[in-house]
């Protein structure tokens, strides 16, 4: 890597080479200290990246930063030209720099940072990368200044190409701006709330590999919240191969964030005692286990007795607890001082593994995730797992019940006749199409719809799902309720429904994340502005659609979680047609892939609705009622688009032909 830094004359300073994946980087580095108010002085740092690598996208890249000084007096006359030094001597040659100043190896630093996160992945979407390299620069500047903040950060695209052919898109941004209060607003969403005095913050990793793993580790967090541990956050759960003793069953790993007033050591007794609840016998170090409770952090502190070492000695080699540490807490560090890598930076220098992790989100409930004691029986523990990051993993048919009779889509079964047995023979083609899910709603979502009473809602969509529920031949499907009324998701889970799917993620109604919980289901938060009467009139995304999704996507999670719902129940849809233009949903589609790894939503499942709606009917010129079974063959390609950008659950009317069109869009892309 060749790196010159320069004054503001930019006059080259060159120092020694080395390479770095191949890629020259020019740094170009200036200081102005221009108009201020009393103790501000305004800091710029222009770091130029002449060539900036990151497979499959190539851009030359100028990233600026600015910051404000914060002293009990300047020296300096603001108003003189602005103070320079010859970086070609010592810093310390020429006038002392303010304080707050940063020297020329802190800007090494802050550079080196961006970089580094930038050429650790392999980056498909642009604007993510620019989004997360901007947390990564303003962490960076922060480790290195003592006195100062970054306040804003500037990336400007000088030239970008893509690898592969047919990528290329002029209509790309060149210019992205992140100011503090954004990118704090933005990160803030990844901390819980301020500790209350005498309370305490720990990670606890879990595992376990004898019997049903998931199931007994929502069992351990259970009994946490039950035992003065409070679980506060949760990662996703990761199927992985046993590390030193191999000849055992595969584990299932995670990690959860507690609060707790508990003492290292009484909370490592408390873990203890849990574990010999839920029936764990050690007989051999490293050997199976129904479930595994070790402290891996605990505040700030460092821990070294014979029984007990925090942080956890092997956090470093091993990625069953690094890769789920970064769901929580991607940016923290290890306690000691001198920790130069945050856990997502050592999780990327861990060599691969010869086995990768697999993410699983299970599609039933198990008897400790039904908490409510109004709860009726939990799903049997064999029902299906999303394993969102396997490459070779099956989209899964999600075929549309509407018992509604004003549906969008022409299909609403909820007539004066309409009577639930009517719906027997489409059960079993459904069973015969190897559809894994059906969604059954009561109530349109579509633009400008009425909204419908919780009682009239529930007399739609009950009789259907206790019918459903009665024949045992049907038990292999599983069934999801379409709603966004707390009180309608409680009544179909206990009456024998598996998932609840809301478009609003809670906003709708305050009980429904607290409902969730409490029912332990699976979820579907879709993305979502207003109510279905406004949302058309919020579709002004000023950083970008996928920025906008991301980010209030995350702070949707987030709030599921500190509601106590686990992130390994979660399933995320994009909200195709809601609070979006026919463009904007086109290029959502585009760039779904993008999505999947934005920071906070890295390692969740995507189910994705595009069937019959709007934009295929504008696209391919179905538009009106009319045309709705025209609709068809645009749904198609919409579709196997959404494949290919990574969905693992499809939602569709047509489940027979979406079905092939779904068998060989998994040929082609899921291998």
């Amino acid at each position: 890597m060749t790196i010159g830094l320069c004054n503001s004359t930019f006059s080259s300073l060159k120092t020694p080479k080395s390479r770095v994946n191949s890629t020259l980087i020019q740094v170009r580095a200036f200081r102005e200290l221009g108009s201020a108010v009393s103790t501000k002085a305004v800091s710029t740092y222009d770091l130029r990246i002449a060539q900036l690598s990151a497979s499959p996208i190539q851009c030359k890249m100028t990233i600026k930063l600015t910051w404000l000084i914060f002293t009990e007096s300047h020296e300096h006359d603001l108003k003189k030209h602005p103070n320079e030094h010859d970086c070609s001597h010592k810093i310390n040659a020429g006038p002392e720099p303010a304080s707050g100043n940063l020297d020329i190896q802190s800007i090494h630093d802050v550079h080196r940072a961006v970089v580094s996160f930038v050429e650790s992945k392999a980056h498909s979407d642009l604007d993510v990368m620019v989004l997360e390299a901007s947390h990564v620069a303003f962490e960076a500047f922060d480790r290195n200044m003592q006195e100062g903040r970054a306040t804003r950060i500037e990336f400007k695209l000088d030239e970008a190409r893509f690898d592969k052919a047919g990528e290329n898109r002029p209509e790309i941004k060149t210019r992205y701006v992140f100011d503090r209060t954004w990118s704090d607003r933005f990160h803030k969403l990844q901390k819980p709330a301020v500790l209350e005095p005498g309370n305490h913050r720990a990670l606890v990793a879990l595992g376990s590999n004898l019997g049903d793993r998931i199931d007994m580790i929502e069992r351990a967090c259970t009994e946490m919240d039950l035992r003065d541990i409070k679980v506060l956050r949760t990662s996703s759960l990761y199927e992985t191969e046993p590390m030193y003793k191999t000849d055992q069953p595969s584990f299932v790993n995670g990690v959860c964030q507690i609060e707790t007033t508990l003492s290292p050591m009484e909370l490592l007794d408390r873990l203890k005692f849990i574990e010999e609840l839920l029936g764990r016998v050690k007989t051999i170090e490293n050997g199976p286990r129904t479930i595994d409770l070790d402290i891996l952090l605990y505040d700030d502190r460092i821990v070294d007795r014979e029984r007990l070492q925090i942080p956890h000695p092997r956090i470093s080699e091993r990625e069953f607890v690094l890769r789920p540490l970064c769901d929580i807490v991607p940016h923290a560090f290890f306690p000691q001082p001198n920790t130069l890598l945050d856990f997502s930076a050592q999780l990327d220098r861990l060599p691969p593994s010869t086995t990768p992790l697999i993410a699983q989100t299970p599609l039933t409930r198990f008897a400790s995730s039904a908490t409510s004691s109004n709860s009726s029986n939990p799903d049997p523990p064999s029902g299906p797992l999303l394993t969102s990051n396997l490459p070779s993993r099956k989209t899964h048919l999600m075929a549309i019940l509407n018992l509604t009779p004003d549906s969008f889509s022409s299909d609403g079964m909820h007539t004066p006749t309409f009577s639930p047995t009517s719906i027997l023979p489409t059960l079993q083609s459904l069973l015969t199409h190897h559809v894994t899910i059906l969604d059954i709603g009561g109530e349109s979502t579509r633009p400008h719809a009425s909204p419908l009473s919780d009682s009239d809602e529930l007399a739609r969509v009950l009789p259907t799902i206790k019918l459903i529920r009665s024949n045992p031949d049907f038990n292999p499907l599983l069934l999801s309720i379409d709603t966004y009324h707390a009180s309608v998701a409680r009544a179909c889970i206990e009456a024998g429904a598996n998932i609840v799917n809301d478009v609003s993620a809670g906003q709708l109604d305050k009980d429904m994340l607290p409902t969730v919980a409490d029912l332990g289901c699976t979820y579907i938060m879709g993305h979502m502005r207003g109510t279905p009467q406004t949302m058309n009139k919020q579709t002004s995304y000023p950083s970008g659609i996928i920025f906008g999704i991301a980010s209030e996507l995350n702070q949707r999670v987030q709030e599921a979680m500190a509601a106590g719902i686990r992130r390994w129940r979660i399933v995320l849809d994009p909200g195709i047609g809601f609070a979006k233009t026919g463009a904007q949903n086109l290029e959502v589609l585009r760039r779904l892939g993008g999505l999947r790894v934005a920071e906070g939503l890295q390692g969740l499942p995507w189910c994705v609705g595009v069937s019959r709606k709007g934009f295929v009917g504008s696209v391919t010129g179905c538009e009106g009622k009319e045309m709705m079974g025209e609709r068809v063959w645009g749904t198609a390609g919409a579709v196997s688009a959404s494949v290919m950008g990574g969905a693992d659950l499809v939602r569709v009317h047509d489940w027979v032909e979406m079905g092939r069109v779904v068998k060989m869009a998994d040929a082609v892309w899921r291998v």
